[in-house]
């Protein structure tokens, strides 16, 4: 049971992550400005960032499970509710890059500083924390603690994937977005219904609970 409700994180945490955003768009002007060193002080930024949120959302589940318990399984359909209108507004949605930013030449510490103040206080990253993080860390799968050190792992993982290959090609990723328009697209509308499908797991879920 915890290990299916790990991988459907890990395919819905791809999903969101690769869809073209803030935290990418920082990454590729910091890379093409800057070079590989700019862009991977971008990405560092960005990963402790998601670490942040990591614990954020952490101390909420903890928060609903222990202090107010009744109130766990009405975030549970709230949060499964949101998940699904994202979803939805993904998949009706055209995400089209028609170009990058650039940034000003900056010092590795200033630009991995800016990167993770960008992460944290993106409204729609602490939202979706709120959603995602009573759906897949519970007490029944073991200590609350080891599970946000793995789901944490994952994050960083995938961020560090994505933001630092395409900090590592900047020059080609940043031709791939602006030059095939329907490919990025696609790929929201691809992440949509992955949050639309979790979404509809994640309230079954709920529903059995209450």
């Amino acid at each position: 049971m915890y290990a299916a409700a790990l991988w459907l994180y890990f395919v819905l945490l791809v999903g969101i992550i690769v869809v073209p955003g803030m935290d990418m768009f920082f990454v590729l002007a910091n890379a093409l400005t800057g070079g590989r060193q700019a862009g991977l002080a971008a990405t560092a930024g960005i990963m402790l960032g998601g670490i942040c949120h990591t614990l954020f959302g952490t101390v909420f589940v903890v928060g609903l499970s222990n202090v107010v318990p009744v109130l766990s399984k009405a975030m549970l359909v709230v949060g499964s509710l949101y998940m699904a209108w994202i979803g939805i507004s993904l998949l009706r949605s055209t995400i089209e890059v028609r170009s990058v930013g650039t940034a000003a030449r900056r010092p590795p510490a200033g630009i991995f500083l800016q990167g993770l103040l960008t992460c944290i206080l993106n409204p729609k990253a602490w939202l979706f924390v709120l959603a995602v993080f009573p759906q897949f860390m519970k007490p029944e799968y073991g200590p609350i603690g080891l599970q946000a050190l793995v789901m944490g792992t994952m994050t960083v993982t995938v961020q560090l994937a994505v933001y630092g290959g395409l900090a590592l090609a900047a020059g080609q990723s940043r031709e791939a977005l602006t030059g095939h328009p329907a490919a990025t697209v696609l790929l929201g509308r691809g992440a949509g219904a992955l949050l639309v499908s979790a979404a509809g797991f994640a309230l079954w879920e709920a529903l059995q609970a209450a």
